[in-house]
């Protein structure tokens, strides 16, 4: 399969830096940390950001209506949301997080799904940014002009519950897992302290961790090598997964730049999987 450069989807920081003045790009903090991490997203976007960055809230502009953290919005209110951020279907848009590589791929893969292309991750995020003395914005972030965001949603990239629990049985996706080994099989506890330990029948660990380095993702033949692994390079469809759907991204990204572009993201993760007393679940001693 052919691979898509490098960048095509991560924007480097000097780069970045040039385009700052020009008003041609969106910039999005898409930061979110899990409790163990003890960071606060809105907090640190608020002292501190790349200049011009607006927040992208991943448990704002979400469906709301299910009790699950962060599942995809309807397009319609996707749409509403980044319209308001002053954001297009057609604009540049760029994505960081702090760490580098965390949910900033949620982000662009949720931006991706409902239709804009153009949209690319900050290799070595904030953090990295920040050590390397890139201009750094403070004080009340400023208020953009409304655009308009024609969503275009392609739900074929998302796969739910029902879907998953047929697979299992019919086999014709193969299910990639982006948690910690030791949580996918079982042996360590999940964060969620109400969670079921295991996985999904049937599916495969490929840990988030394992792709990304300093904040950055590994160079495409080693990434190849990753899924080639875990047999992945053989599989018709794949369906990634994590915790609640945001590292799970970390995989599809993945298999975008290595030219595996049959896939979809179960939305609902082990968050939902977990907790469900009908779900299936498999645990490796």
């Amino acid at each position: 399969m052919a691979t898509i450069p490098y960048a095509c989807f991560f924007i480097e920081p000097d780069e970045l830096a040039g385009k700052l003045d020009s008003g041609t790009v969106n910039i999005l903090d898409g930061s979110y940390y899990l409790p163990a991490m003890k960071r606060d997203a809105a907090a640190e976007f608020g002292s501190a950001r790349i200049p011009g960055a607006q927040f992208f809230d991943i448990d704002a502009i979400a469906n709301r209506q299910i009790s699950l953290p962060h599942m995809v919005p309807k397009p319609e209110v996707f749409a509403e949301a980044a319209g308001k951020m002053g954001i297009s279907e057609t604009d540049e848009i760029v994505v960081y997080d702090g760490p580098g590589l965390f949910s900033a791929a949620r982000v662009w893969w949720t931006f991706w799904i409902m239709g804009a292309k153009n949209v690319r991750i900050l290799a070595g995020g904030f953090d990295r940014w920040k050590a390397a003395d890139y201009p750094v914005e403070t004080g009340r972030p400023k208020e953009p002009s409304p655009s308009v965001f024609n969503a275009v949603f392609d739900d074929g990239r998302v796969a739910d519950f029902g879907f998953m629990l047929a697979n299992i049985k019919k086999g014709e996706a193969l299910v990639l897992d982006a948690r910690p080994y030791g949580r996918f099989t079982g042996e360590a506890p999940e964060p969620r302290a109400e969670l079921k330990g295991g996985h999904i029948p049937g599916s495969r660990s490929l840990p988030a961790t394992d792709l990304v380095i300093d904040g950055r993702m590994l160079p495409v033949e080693q990434l190849e090598e990753k899924i080639r692994l875990v047999g992945a390079d053989r599989a018709k469809h794949i369906i990634t997964t994590c915790g609640s759907g945001v590292t799970a991204a970390i995989i599809t990204l993945a298999l975008e730049m290595t030219g595996h572009t049959n896939h979809s993201l179960y939305d609902g993760s082990w968050v939902e999987w977990g907790s469900r007393e009908d779900a299936p679940i498999a645990r490796w001693k």
